[in-house]
């Protein structure tokens, strides 16, 4: 354990409330919350009994680690309202889980002689204790000064997580590669789900589940590799039959559909897995329900060489 903290956090919503819990379990004192909402307040009671809700100054003049868990377009304001009202004090931790924000926003925090850190757990939050478990072995996305990188790996080591160093300038990007990764993932199953049920299929979480399961883990170990499906396989027909139907029987997931399909099929025509002339044929099929775009010619002439002395190999 790092050393032990007074700990208080502002926006007891389903990640302050989380990381309180695994703090305090590992031994720093939770000494008051912050949250307005009811369910904030249902939250706090039920992952830190006995902690008490207070307002964000006064949360913040009781903790030497100072928690912001709130919104990240809410954050430099709440940031600057306390540094300007004297809650923020020199010496004290002040600590935010913002993706997209790095040690700027807490610049106000800083200027008042805190110590400021960026700390991002690459985690979607449930705000139920089966979030503490979860932590363990959940990397952090950190960034903080030399004088308190120490500290910030400490607080993440009594999180049982595990430190990833992000510079300032690439926080932003850093953060954009979750969000595509995981909340375009939710929708993206989702819409799934609606086709199957569509279809008639009785259900569609656990028909999607071990293929998704599957897929994941391979996209994970393997990257574009793992790709498999009809436009890698270069199955024009398929692909203009998915259109068609689906244009017909849920056309809000259509605009999808073909966004996906369209980057499926540059990265399959890149690494030279499909033809040229096939990506053409699906490129214009595709073009017929969207926007027309031409394949990157560079890759017309590179991927035709490289499949065709595969082929021949074969």
């Amino acid at each position: 354990m790092s050393h032990t903290l007074s700990v208080g956090v502002v926006g007891a919503g389903r990640v302050g409330a989380v990381l309180a819990a695994g703090l305090r379990a590992a031994g720093h004192p939770v000494v008051a919350a912050a949250g307005e909402s009811d369910a904030s307040r249902r939250r706090a009671a039920e992952l830190l009994p006995g902690v008490p809700l207070r307002k964000p100054s006064d949360v913040s003049r009781a903790a030497d680690l100072l928690l912001l868990t709130v919104p990240d377009d809410m954050l430099p304001n709440v940031v600057r309202v306390l540094a300007d009202s004297g809650a923020i004090r020199e010496g004290q931790v002040v600590a935010h889980t913002s993706g997209r924000h790095g040690l700027a926003v807490l610049a106000p925090a800083a200027a008042v002689g805190a110590r400021v850190i960026a700390l991002h757990p690459a985690m979607t939050f449930t705000g139920t204790a089966v979030d503490i478990d979860r932590l363990r072995g959940c990397v952090f996305g950190l960034t903080a000064g030399e004088g308190e990188r120490e500290l910030a790996a400490g607080l993440v080591a009594d999180l049982g997580g595990t430190a990833n160093w992000v510079p300032e300038e690439m926080r932003t990007l850093y953060h954009a590669g979750l969000a595509h990764g995981a909340n375009h993932l939710v929708t993206l199953v989702s819409e799934a789900m609606g086709l199957l049920a569509a279809a008639g299929v009785d259900d569609p979480a656990g028909t999607l589940r071990p293929l998704l399961d599957a897929a994941l883990d391979n996209a994970l170990a393997h990257g574009d590799a793992a790709l498999t499906g009809p436009i890698v396989r270069g199955d024009v027909k398929t692909v203009a039959a998915h259109l068609k139907d689906i244009s017909a029987n849920a056309p809000d997931t259509l605009p999808s559909y073909v966004a996906m399909a369209w980057a499926t099929l540059d990265r399959s025509v890149t690494d030279g897995r499909l033809l040229p002339i096939q990506g053409q044929k699906i490129a214009t099929v595709l073009s017929a329900y969207g926007e027309r775009r031409v394949l990157p010619s560079r890759v017309e002439h590179t991927g035709s060489m490289e499949r065709t002395e595969r082929s021949e190999q074969a």
